[in-house]
């Protein structure tokens, strides 16, 4: 499964032990993933590199991007059932 950057979805998608979330106004990416020298590690790396070309493209032809964005909280905070 591949994303369509910056869409107006909260679509995420996982490689290796990445996750990778998409916003309207942001791409987040976190985790840790081992590009090992094997098959694996190279589909992978081409999962990888597909999803930052995919956020590279969509970036290189807008034509209104701003110096820099207000980010928003990503998750919002929640009261502790427990307390």
């Amino acid at each position: 499964m591949t994303i369509s950057p910056f869409a107006n979805d909260t679509q995420s998608m996982t490689i290796g032990g990445l996750t990778i979330e998409n916003h309207e106004d942001r791409v987040v990416v976190y985790g840790d993933i081992d590009l090992t020298r094997d098959k694996a590690g190279l589909a992978q790396a081409r999962r990888l590199k597909e999803l930052v070309d995919g956020v590279v493209r969509y970036l290189e032809k807008a034509t209104d991007l701003p110096d820099s964005v207000q980010l928003s909280p990503v998750i919002d905070e929640v009261d502790n059932p427990f307390a």
